[in-house]
């Protein structure tokens, strides 16, 4: 009868410590985060927001009550959205029904609309057929908005504003962007697709009115990142963690807690450091970098990135955005030169179970990689996407839980050869 096969000693160390280090883990700990991070005193956390700053401040005292030695790296960010006041906007199809819209659910404000605090009142018009002036145009489903801009101001001023039909998601909320276009000469309204569809309707029956108006104005605000490192490298590895810790804000009387995007990965990346600071031998650098400004371009990890090409510095690179709603896998996405940061990655799946499929994560990660840097991102679902649904009892504690075991499992697994871990 033949032996069964032992692993070599330094394997079943490594296995050890590893099993160890996950042990350590603390779902509790990260709800929380989550929790806290969600609530009213952080309003969103929308860059420049007084919700944003209380949360950077918050998130310092996190790190340095951790061991961390904590530095605050501003920087401005330009141009930034903010609806200022609660949009107006009632409706009637002509027949003497009168209809009040709800903010966030039937109406929303366009990126690209101008702003325009007053109430606009006029009859209802298609874009590209009969008179513009002094009427709200209704976008047919097709047409481009610069089509529309052409028609209602290029080719016959005086036109009131566009209204164009978008889609809500599961819960019924048109969810909130702050990266997108320029704003334009005219007010523009989005309206939920039943109500687009009625409008719509009645503007081409040559029937109904319009009021509305859109109070949205653009900012210059102060951001800063928050930067957290127990240790610099003394050897080749330098690991960076990093998540983005604002949220698209508050609405004026609508709360957009920002639990699952993207409290839910800055929790996962606090814990995760916590544990590696405790079980990383000395000679590893080990870093966090939680970031602002990512719902207005990702321009705090562009600042970063670009002060780590400066210095030279090299550190791998993990991202987490969004570790809320884990369904059949985990999504990764690497950039730079990742490959032994991604076979590691795949190696720590295996090692704890949580299966990975290749796929886009457009977040922080993509600025690093285009620093040259190995870069991973990591992805597990969100729910609420952008708008009030995206709350704290949304986000599982068992994806916090397996997402913080891969991200651990892949930095021992980087610190030590990975072959010397049997799979």
């Amino acid at each position: 009868m033949s032996t069964p096969t032992r692993p070599p000693a330094s394997a079943a160390v490594a296995a050890d410590r590893l099993h160890a280090a996950l042990g350590r883990i603390a779902g509790g700990r990260m709800a929380a985060t989550v929790a806290a991070l969600a609530g009213d005193a952080f309003a969103g956390r929308r860059v420049g927001s007084a919700g944003g700053a209380a949360a950077r401040t918050w998130l310092a005292q996190h790190l340095a009550d951790n061991g961390a030695a904590v530095t605050l790296e501003p920087f401005t960010v330009p141009h930034v959205p903010e609806v200022y006041t609660t949009p107006t906007v009632h409706w009637s199809n002509g027949g003497g029904a009168e209809h009040r819209l709800m903010f966030g659910r039937q109406v929303a404000v366009h990126l690209a609309s101008a702003d325009e605090a007053l109430i606009r009142r006029g009859a209802l018009a298609v874009a590209g057929a009969g008179d513009p002036v002094g009427r709200w145009l209704a976008v047919p489903d097709g047409m481009t908005l610069s089509d529309a801009y052409a028609y209602a101001y290029g080719h016959a001023h005086g036109a009131l504003g566009l209204l164009l039909g978008r889609g809500v998601d599961a819960d019924g909320w048109q969810y909130t962007m702050l990266a997108g276009p320029n704003p334009g000469p005219l007010p523009i309204l989005t309206l939920d697709t039943a109500t687009h569809t009625a409008v719509l309707d009645a503007a081409s029956a040559g029937t109904g009115w319009f009021a509305g108006n859109t109070p949205i104005r653009r900012l210059e605000v102060p951001a800063a990142n928050v930067h957290g490192r127990w240790r610099r490298a003394a050897g080749d590895l330098d690991v960076l963690l990093t998540a983005h810790y604002d949220g698209v804000g508050d609405h004026p009387g609508l709360r957009q807690p920002a639990a699952a995007d993207n409290g839910s990965g800055v929790a996962v990346v606090l814990e995760v450091g916590r544990v590696l600071a405790e079980v990383l031998p000395d000679t590893a650098g080990l870093a966090v970098a939680l970031l602002d400004g990512e719902e207005a371009g990702a321009l705090g990890s562009a600042h970063h990135a670009a002060q780590l090409r400066a210095a030279g510095a090299t550190p791998l690179v993990i991202n987490v955005d969004g570790a809320g709603n884990l369904h059949q896998a985990a999504t990764v996405e690497a950039g730079g030169p990742a490959d032994a940061l991604l076979a590691a990655l795949d190696q720590a799946g295996r090692h704890t179970g949580l299966p990975l499929t290749a796929g886009p994560i457009a977040s922080d990660n993509r600025r690093y990689a285009a620093a040259g840097l190995a870069a991973i991102g990591i992805g597990a679902g969100m729910a609420g996407y952008h708008s009030p649904a995206d709350t704290a009892d949304r986000v599982e504690t068992a994806t916090l839980t397996a997402v913080a075991r891969l991200v651990v499992a892949a930095g021992l697994l980087l610190a030590a050869d990975p072959a010397t871990v049997s799979s």
